[in-house]
């Protein structure tokens, strides 16, 4: 069985004391009632991974040796979604499976069509919502290193970031070129731009001349597994999944 993983600040030196506490150690005490003895993990998020072993618990704490400490260099390509913001939950929805899947990045995007708008207090707490559920995927997927959701992005931000890809990907239902079409095995750095419930508008569509204009299929996904299924059939041609 797999060892549960938590998340805290390194660096993980072995033989050294750790100390897990906030949300993390309340989750590790009271939900997991992980006891003294047993093993988890602990990652920074940023590649470091820490097996430790519980030495003593308080309410919502817990001290635990570290044993062995690994490594992983970030994976290449590195991925980022361009996620329209959806209606409701969906966009959580998104974000959890982009981050099982593997996605280095997840930008929250204001269209002109979508549903869903972020403004104020609204705009912090979804912003909150989306990193807690990349977080909490994260940890599940058991990945040492975590995606970055970025503040909501303009479509000039999205432009931006597509011009500097090595691989710039538009899914639209309307374009007659194919996904499977694309070289995406020597690209170091993918884009997915993922549109609204509303589509793409033509002035956007427009904007994003340096990225492929392409399509998934026949049939139209919703917003918050388009690309999910773009993004794995991607990495499906990369040596990250190789």
């Amino acid at each position: 069985m797999s060892l549960p993983v938590f998340i805290a600040p390194g660096p993980f030196v072995t033989g050294v004391e750790v100390t897990l506490a906030g949300d993390e150690g309340r989750h590790a005490v009271v939900v997991r009632r992980i006891r003294v003895g047993e093993q988890l993990v602990l990652t920074d998020g940023a590649g470091a991974s820490a097996t430790c072993s519980v030495v003593s618990l308080a309410k919502a704490a817990l001290v635990a040796t570290v044993e062995a400490v690994s490594f992983e260099e970030r994976p290449s390509p590195v991925v980022t979604v361009v996620q329209a913001i959806p209606k409701g939950d969906r966009g959580e929805l998104a974000v959890e499976v982009l981050t099982e899947v593997g996605v280095d990045r997840i930008v929250p995007w204001a269209a002109s069509r979508c549903v869903g708008v972020w403004r104020g207090e609204r705009a912090e707490k979804s912003l909150a919502k989306w990193r807690s559920a990349a977080r909490e995927s994260g940890k599940q997927s058991r990945r040492s290193w975590l995606p970055d959701v970025t503040p909501v992005a303009t479509t000039e931000d999205v432009v931006a970031l597509l011009e500097v890809a090595d691989l710039g990907v538009v899914l639209h239902e309307a374009a007659t070129a194919p996904l499977a079409a694309l070289p995406a095995s020597e690209a170091r750095s993918i884009v997915v731009v993922v549109g609204p419930e509303g589509g793409i508008s033509d002035e956007e569509l427009a904007a994003f001349s340096a990225a492929h204009v392409v399509r998934l299929g026949s049939s139209v996904l919703r917003t918050s597994t388009a690309g999910v299924a773009a993004v794995s059939a991607l990495l499906s041609r990369t040596q990250r999944w190789g």
